[in-house]
């Protein structure tokens, strides 16, 4: 790779079922691809449930279609009990211990979570095969593949990177990039949302989902090399400032435990991630206002391009129309917290592994990324498909 070539990231951050979404935008980049085409992302990053789309991906990336193909019957697939325990017996089993140890104390001492996700650790184990990343890597078509979680005792994001030799580890305030070999198990660790799933043991420490303290969500793959990235979000909301919501009716009652709750996903799955892409920005901004031949790189401000695919739809609302498909069990134990609510759907949005909310995801993330085809085709440097045009 000469090192005038500008270097291709991917950004796939977290959150839960929302991740469904990521899906769709690859395979309509895949769709725009000529047939054959070789992977068009050396450098690939992904948090919580986005980690396990960019492993996957790293995984196939010697057949990037076919990868895509592979991970897009993963989530049209889906349900609820190969993620978490969706039966009556799992559901008051793992609430009861919850309640009896972690808030009274009483009983053994247990992983502290709500829900027990012990099905999803025997579906990735079963279903992803991680060996296709290390001949990626011989093969130069991956540069480099992380995922980040987050260290319980440490207090520190930490992003651990499958990549070349030439990848130094990197030592930030509260961020650190750590050289491994991945497994199933940083995949879990990254998507253990706190509370409702199970910290993860890598090593000597528990790890938790990776967005809790990533600050900086594009910081990995610039480290790894990006010099532009692709960055697909999960953000409910279209980007900028809504008129109608500064004329909205308010209702005046108590939010919900649900609607707090799907707050406090948000600020943690979403807001980091748009505040980072907004410093870039500003950032590039500054770049283009220095005198030429200003060492841009070495003062930490080199341009870097960034493209940005979110969901043009509330994927609250997408969830709310898909509540029904939630097993019994789990229907019955979101509902007092108002979670199966229209304005308690945040917590839902994240939790509902079923086959239709998440195949509807993965198409609106597809008419996202063609409606910006020609953003896309220019971003990745091919002609856009004459089908297409």
């Amino acid at each position: 790779m000469s090192s005038a070539e500008p270097v291709t990231g991917l950004i796939l951050s977290g959150g839960g079922a929302r991740a469904a979404y990521q899906v769709g935008v690859l395979a309509a980049i895949a769709q725009l691809l000529p047939a054959g085409a070789a992977n068009p992302f050396p450098v690939i990053v992904g948090t919580s449930a986005g980690a396990v789309n960019a492993v996957s991906l790293a995984a196939g990336a010697m057949d990037f279609r076919s990868a895509i193909e592979h991970l897009t019957a993963f989530w049209q697939g889906f349900r609820s009990h190969q993620v978490l325990r969706s039966d009556w017996p799992g559901v008051i089993r793992q609430a009861s211990r919850f309640v009896s140890h972690s808030l009274l104390g009483i009983g053994a001492k247990v992983p502290v979570a709500l829900l027990n996700s012990s099905p999803l650790s025997e579906l990735l184990h079963a279903r992803l095969d991680l060996s296709g990343i290390n001949q990626a890597i011989a093969q130069k078509q991956l540069h480099a593949v992380a995922v980040t979680a987050f260290g319980y005792e440490s207090g520190q994001a930490v992003t651990f990177y499958q990549g070349g030799r030439s990848i130094d580890p990197w030592l930030r305030h509260r961020r650190i990039g750590v050289p491994t070999q991945l497994s199933v198990e940083h995949l879990l660790a990254s998507s253990a949302i706190p509370l409702l799933f199970a910290p993860v043991k890598i090593g000597n420490e528990y790890f938790g989902d990776g967005a809790v303290r990533q600050s900086a969500p594009i910081s990995p793959a610039l480290h790894l090399g990006a010099s532009r990235v692709l960055v697909v979000g999960v953000s409910g909301n279209p980007r900028g400032v809504d008129p109608d919501n500064l004329q909205r009716t308010y209702t005046g009652q108590q939010p919900s435990l649900a609607q707090i709750g799907g707050h406090m996903l948000n600020s943690t799955f979403i807001d980091s991630l748009e505040s980072d892409i907004e410093l870039l920005q500003r950032l590039n901004q500054f770049s283009r206002l220095l005198p030429d031949g200003t060492p841009t790189r070495a003062l930490g401000v080199a341009p870097v391009e960034v493209l940005v695919i979110a969901p043009s739809q509330p994927i609250d609302e997408i969830a709310a129309r898909h509540r029904h498909e939630l097993p019994a069990a789990l229907r019955l134990f979101l509902r007092g917290p108002g979670a199966t609510k229209t304005s308690g759907a945040g917590v839902l949005s994240y939790l509902l592994f079923e086959a239709g909310y998440c195949s509807e995801l993965i198409e609106l993330g597809r008419s996202d990324a063609l409606a910006k085809r020609e953003e896309l085709c220019r971003f990745l440097g091919v002609q856009e498909p004459l089908a297409l045009a």
